[in-house]
């Protein structure tokens, strides 16, 4: 079974609950963003990650840090899933992709920039390359699956499970932070600060 596949059928072991469990869309963010801030060792010490999101739909929402993992020394991209900008050390990203309809996975650093859209985690095109924005970073937008999550799921603030420290973590916290915006009504957007 392909890793996609296997978080279809077993959404529980990485987002914590089931398929049917209205809070799914909202663990899934809540788990992007805990990873942002804890990822592999050897990317980056933990807590100096700046992470925001933006949820702009009842079951989308972008994720932005300031990782440019799938970009080598020299700024060519390197492929992870199936062929995607997503790596392995994005492992929850990929998860959050297996569940999502569409996904735009956009990096850049040092004047490089790359593109990609996605069905799930499968690339629909290769890597292009786009403009670049300022510093470095990774820029992950998700459309869920409605046809898989169903009508009763939509995101909320409601974070309270979001792991700042990750699951083994004792060090105290560092300058690393998570902004979530939620832009559903333009008139009065929401935010929500965590660090």
């Amino acid at each position: 079974m392909d890793f996609d596949e296997h978080v279809r059928a077993q959404p529980q072991m990485y987002f914590r609950v089931g398929r049917s469990n209205p809070e799914l869309a909202t663990r899934v963010l809540e788990n992007v963003l805990g990873h942002a801030l804890h990822p592999a060792a050897r990317l980056a010490p933990l807590h100096t990650l700046q992470a925001e999101a933006k949820i702009t739909g009842d079951l989308s929402f972008a994720v932005r840090d300031d990782r440019a993992d799938a970009l080598d020394g020299h700024g060519h991209p390197q492929l992870g899933y199936f062929g995607s900008l997503l790596l392995p050390e994005r492992w929850l990203s990929a998860a959050a992709s297996a569940l999502s309809s569409r996904v735009v996975v956009k990096v850049w650093r040092n004047g490089h920039a790359f593109e990609q859209e996605l069905a799930g985690l499968r690339p629909v095109s290769e890597p292009r390359r786009t403009d670049p924005q300022p510093g470095t970073g990774t820029r992950i937008a998700f459309e869920l699956d409605r046809a898989f999550l169903g009508q009763h799921h939509a995101l909320t603030l409601n974070l309270t499970a979001l792991d700042l420290h990750g699951p083994d973590c004792d060090a105290p916290a560092g300058p690393g932070r998570v902004t979530v915006t939620d832009l559903r009504e333009a008139d009065r957007p929401i935010s929500a600060h965590y660090q």
